[in-house]
Formats: C-alpha cells, sequence, structure tokens
C-alpha cells in the first residue's frame, strides 16, 4: 500500500455523523448515517455502555470510527442529541433523561426525579426508609398511618414522620 493510500485511510477513520434511522431490534442497534457529503453509512453496529440504552432521534449527532480506515466497517462510538441535552450541571453530577423532559437527576445535593408522564414502580414489595416523608409538597399536616391513634372514629394524633400538602 503506498503512503498516499495509508494517509487517505487514516483520515477516513473517524467522522461525525448524523443519525437518520435506527434499527432497535438485533443484540446490537444499527443505525444509518449521514456522513460526508452525499454519503449514507448503512447498518452502523452502535456501542453504547453496558446498562444503559436509548433510541436516538433522526437528526442525533454521532462519532463513527472506521476499523482499517474502510468506510464499508464503521461503527458509532457515542451519540448526542444536543436539541435535549441537559446543561449547567455542577462538577460530578450525571443524569438519564429523555426528549419528554423525564429526568432522573443525579445532584450534589440528592436525587430529583421529575417526570411529564405516570411513574410506575414494579416490585413485589418496596421500602421507604426516610426520617420524613411529603406527600404532595413540604409544609403539609401530619398524616394517620396503621398503628396511629383512634378514638371514636376520628384519629387523635397524626404520624410525626408522614405529612400531606
Amino acid at each position: 500500500m503506498s503512503i498516499t493510500a495509508l494517509m487517505g485511510r487514516v483520515r477516513m477513520m473517524v467522522a461525525r455523523a448524523i443519525v437518520s434511522l435506527v434499527d432497535d431490534a438485533g443484540g446490537l442497534q444499527l443505525v444509518q448515517l449521514d456522513a460526508l457529503a452525499d454519503e449514507t453509512l448503512d447498518e452502523v453496529e452502535r456501542f453504547g455502555s453496558y446498562g444503559l440504552a436509548s433510541h436516538p432521534h433522526p437528526g442525533a449527532e454521532a462519532i463513527v470510527l472506521c476499523v482499517g480506515g474502510l468506510r464499508s466497517h464503521a461503527i458509532a462510538i457515542a451519540v448526542e442529541d444536543r436539541r435535549y441535552r441537559l446543561k449547567n450541571f455542577r462538577s460530578g453530577e450525571v443524569a438519564l433523561y429523555d426528549d419528554l423532559g423525564q429526568v432522573v437527576h443525579l445532584t450534589r445535593d440528592g436525587i430529583v426525579l421529575e417526570s411529564t408522564k405516570p411513574v410506575t414502580i414494579k416490585t413485589p414489595h418496596a421500602t421507604v426508609n426516610a426520617d420524613r416523608v411529603d406527600l404532595g409538597g413540604a409544609g403539609g399536616k401530619a398524616i394517620a398511618r396503621v398503628g396511629d391513634p383512634v378514638e371514636g372514629g376520628r384519629i387523635t394524633a397524626g404520624s410525626q414522620k408522614v405529612f400531606s400538602g
């Protein structure tokens, strides 16, 4: 291989691309990417991080590696969508998010869960260990729990840990 051909392969090893289609049915997600002018890369394997899954929208951006500098053997190693990316994090913070405004944000002060949709928890058993639980916001009245005193059908004392806004 000539030095010119080798340099051409090196130049073609890394590229930016735009996601146009996603096939999420197989063991590894496949994406169709628009790379250089008039270049479409089909069935590009998209590598993600174990335990995290996403289905990017068309228009998301990707970083592509072409193994051996061959455009026919491209793999996507990162996909980002600046249209929905959360901003202004403090150092060390992490979040899961989507385009609908649903967020699980690990902040420096605690975990914040935000959703524009209903939240469902599926489990055979759930335990909440907390010194205080506010239902509907802080500043509400104490509410009775099983075992709190009741006289004549009226609750005489509420919990000092569970409150309702």
